[in-house]
């Protein structure tokens, strides 16, 4: 692969912000909660449908965080975290780890993982994660996450997100 030679710079976007997201939205995603725990104990979590496999030898995944997110400094700082893939009966978690200004953790099963990271029952996998790296792209930052355990069930169907609302697997 090559690298754009020096001086070579995209052209402005031809759209708006507003239609760059609603283009984004068409790509069916997974919808996963990544979770920690702070030095101090505080447990953190947010709802992310930016999850991707990046490397089988060594196992590395990836997801991204908004600069402004409240939770930046305990994800940027910590050394752990867990991805936890939800099944499609909880999208409702799924909505609580997304709001503003809740305790997220209100009602939520979980078991913490070996590093302290929650690990929420009923996922269909989860990913325990060391903070290997961070990448600053724009207004997001990318964290590269080298797992360290993970576990899946087969026995239901995953959360999808599509277009802006929640599905549910229909194999064709």
């Amino acid at each position: 692969m090559s690298m754009p030679t020096s001086g070579q710079r995209a052209l402005e976007p031809s759209f708006s912000q507003s239609e760059f997201r609603q283009a984004l939205g068409m790509f069916a995603t997974g919808v996963t909660i990544v979770t920690a725990c702070t030095s101090d104990g505080t447990l953190v979590g947010l709802t992310a449908s930016s999850f991707n496999s990046v490397s089988l030898a060594p196992p590395l995944v990836l997801w991204s965080l908004a600069q402004s997110a409240g939770s930046m400094a305990a994800f940027s700082k910590g050394s752990h975290y867990a991805v936890n893939i939800l099944s499609s009966e909880q999208q409702d978690l799924a909505r609580q780890f997304a709001m503003k200004n809740v305790d997220r953790f209100a009602g939520v099963r979980f078991t913490p993982g070996a590093s302290g990271a929650p690990l929420i029952e009923g996922a269909l996998a989860t990913f325990e994660c060391f903070n290997r790296s961070q990448y600053q792209e724009g207004d997001h930052v990318i964290f590269v996450g080298e797992v360290e355990r993970c576990t899946h069930h087969h026995s239901a169907s995953p959360l999808l997100y599509h277009g802006g609302k929640f599905y549910a697997e229909h194999p064709l």
